[in-house]
């Protein structure tokens, strides 16, 4: 894990993991830093609801996995893990098509939480989409759903 805590910008790595929703659903990191963290997805068939509308779980999905990547490097160096209890997302703008860009920022960074937020926009830069997620911060042996947290692929 070394290699996530000593570059200053950690996307590529984190492209790396093998997490299964970024991969299966092409979302793809541009920054990672605990101060902000970027990403885009291409806007594909297996994305779109009944109406040909962006599914609005594609949106909740990107605005958990940015926050939950930053507040992960965040607390890595610390030998804690960081993993969401709440996700509030809101649907600003249609979209069909195109390229989605997200950008997260942290609100408020304690030692048990923190408040991420998400803006996502469309290739003209219109807000589609909204999201805080509020992120528990654990201790390396902390239990989770029967088991301690480990990150594959690394």
């Amino acid at each position: 894990m070394a290699d996530l805590r000593d570059a200053p910008d950690h996307a590529e790595a984190i492209n790396r993991l093998s997490d299964g929703w970024s991969r299966a659903n092409g979302l793809r990191y541009l920054t990672v830093t605990p101060d902000s963290v970027t990403a885009e997805l291409l806007v594909q068939p297996h994305h779109l609801q009944p109406y040909g509308l962006v599914h609005g779980g594609v949106y909740a999905g990107i605005v958990e996995a940015l926050a939950s990547v930053g507040a992960a490097i965040e607390v890595m160096p610390r030998g804690k893990s960081a993993v969401g209890l709440e996700n509030h997302t809101s649907f600003v703008r249609a979209c069909r098509e195109g390229v989605l860009h997200a950008a997260a920022t942290p609100i408020t960074r304690g030692s048990r939480s923190q408040l991420w937020e998400v803006t996502i926009r469309d290739d003209r830069q219109r807000v589609v989409a909204t999201g805080r997620v509020r992120v528990l911060v654990l201790d390396s042996d902390s239990a989770v759903a029967g088991g301690t947290l480990t990150t594959r692929g690394t």
